[in-house]
């Protein structure tokens, strides 16, 4: 017998195959300010979330809350303009449930993007930063409760939380176009305030690079069902303790909209590469 889970999944699954004839291979989610590659995408089909059986709509100004469909560099791909967060009031099953929908329409990759704060002082703002591994201190985890085993196992393994191989590509692409990426560590918090000196300091200290509010839930499933992953952070602003300065959400979304040219060109050939 299908779990709750499973069976809310097809249900999105069936209602979209209704609408939609394309069968993505990847599955790339948007976030905050990061919205212009949906632009770029070909005979676009898109549904507002509010339309799709189960899916969560988002609040945040800067996401759309649509999911588009069509082709990218060539390749078929299902594309989360916008996302919701736990810091909305949602659960972790509830952000994460559009990752589910998409493996289950077919795409093995998922190529996620968002805005981070800073924390090694060699970033800059409007720096690129590819995913290596993260730390999870959201204090909440997607996989709590009942698991299906044709979702997963019980027990995924996150030796590789962010595939190596499309690590290394995206570093390769971004030599190619003369983009300056880094490599990090990525550190969830629930949100939605900013952090403190003290919290930053301690973040920093523990081996984190960059912090956020997103990334994490979304590639726990990923992983968890058995997709490939590639996360690219934008960082937006710089939580250095010792020069601390009240965030400006204005300058934060205008330092992403800016960052938004090159980091639609790495992924469009990085898409062209896979």
């Amino acid at each position: 017998m299908a779990s709750e889970l499973l069976t809310r999944i097809n249900e999105a699954r069936d209602f979209i195959r209704k609408m939609v004839s394309l069968k993505p291979t990847i599955g790339i989610i948007l976030g905050t300010g990061l919205g212009e590659l949906a632009a770029k995408i070909e005979s676009a089909i898109s549904i507002p979330y509010s339309e799709i059986p189960h899916f969560s709509v988002t609040s945040v100004e800067s996401h759309v809350g649509e999911l588009v469909f069509g082709k990218v560099s060539g390749k078929p791909v299902v594309v989360m303009n916008g996302r919701v967060h736990c810091y909305e009031g949602y659960t972790m099953r509830e952000v994460t449930f559009p990752v589910r929908v998409m493996k289950a329409l077919g795409a093995g990759t998922l190529v996620i993007s968002n805005a981070v704060g800073g924390l090694n002082p060699q970033f800059e703002p409007g720096d690129i930063v590819i995913a290596i591994d993260h730390i999870n201190l959201m204090g909440d985890n997607p996989l709590i409760g009942e698991n299906d085993d044709e979702l997963g196992v019980r027990f995924p393994d996150m030796s590789e939380p962010y595939t190596r191989a499309l690590v290394k590509l995206a570093e390769e692409v971004a030599l190619e176009e003369k983009i300056k990426v880094h490599k990090g560590v990525f550190v969830a918090v629930i949100g939605p305030n900013l952090e403190t000196a003290a919290e930053y300091r301690f973040l920093r200290w523990i081996g984190a690079d960059v912090v956020g509010m997103s990334l994490i839930p979304e590639d726990i499933v990923a992983v968890h069902g058995g997709m490939n992953v590639l996360a690219l952070s934008i960082v937006t602003d710089m939580g250095l303790p010792d020069s601390l300065k009240p965030a400006d959400i204005s300058k934060i979304l205008k330092v992403a909209a800016e960052a938004q040219p090159k980091l639609t060109r790495l992924v469009m050939r990085i898409l062209e590469k896979m």
